[in-house]
């Protein structure tokens, strides 16, 4: 049973858009899928070739990879172009997050579990949490907030926390997890579904043993019409 309402994106309510070196989209009780992952978790000859590819498809596309409006522009496209860029350049990103670079301490169990902890904690308080797994070097996560400041908010405040607790354990200090993460406003129920299947199956994508990661799943479900019942 949720706090609230759990829904999927409605563009006719109100929402909040943050411009940081990612578009943030938030909307109050909107289920958001949500990404972070470890500072060397993406080689820089991987990072560059990443970079490159999407600012020639940019260009390509008639929109300029150095303006400020470059996101606007880009939701300016047609379904179909949003779509392709979404699977060339978001889909390949999680791809080689999957690839497990980077030392990967998260595999190690006592780890791991400072990261569900803390993402357990303030469940059904501050936020509605409905799935997450803990990977080598990144985290999924399903959950809806209470207001649209809340997402970047409750996301900082993990971070930091988990960078103490982890820095500590493993006998290093500075930054863990890289400063900015990936966002999405779910869209559809379709889409919820997926997602759920895709933080489940993501371990064994990534051929981990059973001791090697953490997941997570709340017995929920969202009717036809998109929004849960209290």
């Amino acid at each position: 049973m949720s706090l609230w309402p759990l829904q999927v994106f409605d563009p006719k309510a109100g929402f909040g858009v943050l411009e940081r070196k990612l578009p943030h989209w938030s909307q109050a009780g909107t289920i958001c899928f949500i990404t972070w992952r470890t500072l060397d978790s993406m080689p820089k000859s991987v990072l560059n070739r990443w970079h490159a590819d999407r600012e020639d498809w940019l260009r390509r596309h008639e929109i300029s990879p150095k303006a400020d409006d470059w996101k606007s522009r880009l939701r300016e496209l047609s379904p179909d172009l949003q779509g392709e860029f979404v699977r060339n350049f978001s889909e390949r990103w999680h791809r080689s997050l999957d690839a497990c670079h980077g030392e990967c301490v998260l595999k190690r169990p006592e780890l791991s579990r400072i990261v569900s902890d803390s993402l357990l904690k303030f469940d059904g308080d501050r936020y509605e949490l409905t799935d997450f797994v803990v990977m080598p070097n990144h985290v999924h996560l399903l959950a809806a907030f209470v207001s649209e400041e809340g997402m970047l908010d409750q996301c900082e405040g993990w971070k930091h926390f988990q960078a103490v607790q982890l820095n500590r354990e493993i006998k290093s200090s500075g930054r863990f997890w890289q400063q900015d993460g990936f966002d999405h406003l779910v869209r559809s129920v379709e889409q919820f579904e997926a997602l759920r299947r895709y933080i489940a199956g993501n371990p064994e994508k990534a051929r981990l043993q059973p001791d090697e990661f953490r997941h997570y799943s709340k017995d929920l479900s969202l009717p036809a019409g998109g929004s849960s019942s209290k």
